[in-house]
């Protein structure tokens, strides 16, 4: 632990803020010899926010902040952190960062106050000013009653804070969190949520991968969906909502009918229709509302499929991130 443009096909949405913390210029990393992880990808990241990077498994989003963290490197291509090349400057990045993935790189046999002791020994600070700022952060995360229990003892939510705690011990300017809430109860989140919410107010900077949509729009400043290696799209949660159109028709389709429906369902709207395959429904633009659902039923009524439920909605993360996914995997399929 230790804490520019969109590359082509994405759809860059408002201006980027000239002054960004992270830059990251057409950057290529492939393991074996199978398809890029990251096949191109550029964005910047203004300082001061959370910046959400969405995308499905596989999608390069833990690579990319691998790289950025300085534990992996790029094939080709720039990053800069803080200002600092992540492969010519290292060690520069690795002073001015904190890293907290989806599982807690934590010692259980040490207590939470001796694992941040240890991360602030091991940034260089003296074994009195170690000992200070743990004290601080563990209070600070709410940990200060359990602060001398070995870490063993914690709960799932209680190793995410300490995890974090060891990150914040070293006072970053950039903090990466990759999926830290992956398995944690909801109030443990919620109480995640608040911590972040305050560090973003205090200057930090964070960039967060999640698989919670919800998470994101809620956090986020700034979002980015990622699909196989390259930037689909990029802006404020309410500019990526209003990009999918003003409403989005939710199809409930039996499965034995659901490839019938799919192929009635192209042509029809902005987007090919999306498959949730978690909640068993089909998701499709509805830029014009009723005349779109109307439209619908009827290509479903030709191509004799019943659909269980149908709703009409505004537009959420989810049908975001599905719309593009879907017409970004589409237009794979079509340039295959």
């Amino acid at each position: 632990m230790f804490t520019r443009g969109c590359t082509s096909g994405c759809d860059n949405i408002g201006a980027l803020v000239s002054e960004s913390i992270i830059e990251v210029d057409q950057v290529v990393k492939r393991f074996g010899g199978g398809p890029p992880a990251l096949d191109g990808l550029s964005l910047s990241v203004p300082a001061g926010i959370v910046y959400g990077l969405l995308g499905p498994n596989g999608a390069g989003k833990t690579t990319l902040i691998r790289i950025l963290a300085t534990l992996l490197p790029a094939d080709s291509g720039v990053a800069r952190v803080a200002g600092f090349d992540v492969r010519r400057q290292p060690a520069a990045v690795r002073q001015r960062i904190g890293l907290a993935g989806q599982h807690a790189a934590v010692d259980g046999h040490l207590t939470g106050r001796e694992n941040v002791e240890m991360i602030g020994r091991l940034y260089g600070l003296s074994r009195r000013d170690a000992k200070a700022r743990a004290a601080a952060v563990v209070e600070r995360i709410g940990l200060g009653a359990a602060a001398d229990r070995q870490v063993r003892t914690y709960s799932g939510g209680m190793r995410q804070r300490i995890d974090l705690a060891a990150c914040l011990v070293g006072r970053p300017q950039v903090l990466f969190l990759d999926e830290p809430t992956t398995g944690v109860d909801p109030a443990s989140r919620r109480a995640l949520w608040e911590l972040i919410s305050e560090l973003v107010n205090e200057g930090t900077t964070v960039v967060l991968t999640t698989q919670y949509l919800e998470e994101a729009d809620h956090l986020a400043s700034r979002i980015g969906v990622i699909a196989h290696g390259r930037l689909l799209s990029e802006g404020t949660p309410e500019q990526l909502k209003r990009h999918t159109g003003s409403a989005v028709l939710q199809l409930s389709i039996p499965d034995a009918q659901r490839g019938r429906a799919v192929e009635a369902l192209r042509g029809i709207g902005s987007h090919p229709p999306a498959e949730d395959r978690s909640q068993g429904v089909l998701v499709l633009p509805a830029a014009d509302g009723v005349a779109t659902l109307r439209a619908a039923l009827r290509a479903l009524d030709n191509a004799a499929v019943t659909p269980t439920d149908v709703r009409l909605h505004q537009p959420t993360l989810d049908d975001v991130f599905l719309a593009l996914t879907a017409a970004h995997d589409a237009d794979r399929r079509i340039a295959a």
